[in-house]
């Protein structure tokens, strides 16, 4: 039935969950860069994981190619003299939604984010753009916390 199905799905999701955890346990070095994410405010397991496993390149490169990695760059769509808006897209889709929902929970409980977002927002951004604004300083902090084997700290984003 479709109860014994709905049961039997949240098992083995919640058997993969505890597999995951055990691998990034069982490796010193996703160990220490999980526990150095999860320092932020707003970056939870499921997204931390998400970027060890979707981004392995956090930390070793500059932060705008490590923002088109993950679709979130500003890229422009000007042709000859026609200068088109710039939107984002590209990059790893799964990765880019993982980040959104991150962003979502950073803009309420991290303080760095939550600034730069009022500040967005009173300057009359859209809330899309403002978002997406966050989404990428986020990530940023994020490399540079990797980079530096450095955790969280609110004066390191000013």
């Amino acid at each position: 039935t479709s109860m014994e199905a709905g049961e039997l799905a949240k098992k083995r999701i919640e058997e993969i969950n505890n597999t995951l955890k055990g691998r990034i346990r069982e490796s010193p070095l996703w160990r220490e860069k999980d526990e150095l994410l999860r320092s932020v405010p707003g970056v939870g397991p499921v997204f931390s994981a998400s970027l060890l496993a979707k981004l392995p390149e956090l930390g070793t490169i500059r932060a705008k190619k490590i923002s088109a990695l993950a679709g979130v760059a500003p890229l422009n769509c000007d042709s000859g003299k026609h200068r088109g808006k710039r939107i984002i897209w590209g990059g790893r889709a799964s990765l880019r939604s993982a980040l959104y929902m991150a962003t979502l929970s950073a803009i309420r409980c991290n303080p760095v984010i939550q600034t730069f977002y009022q500040r967005l927002i009173g300057a009359g951004k859209i809330k899309k753009v403002a978002i997406t604004a966050c989404m990428r300083k986020l990530l940023t902090i994020l490399n540079a916390i990797i980079r530096n084997s450095t955790p969280w700290s609110p004066q390191m984003s000013n």
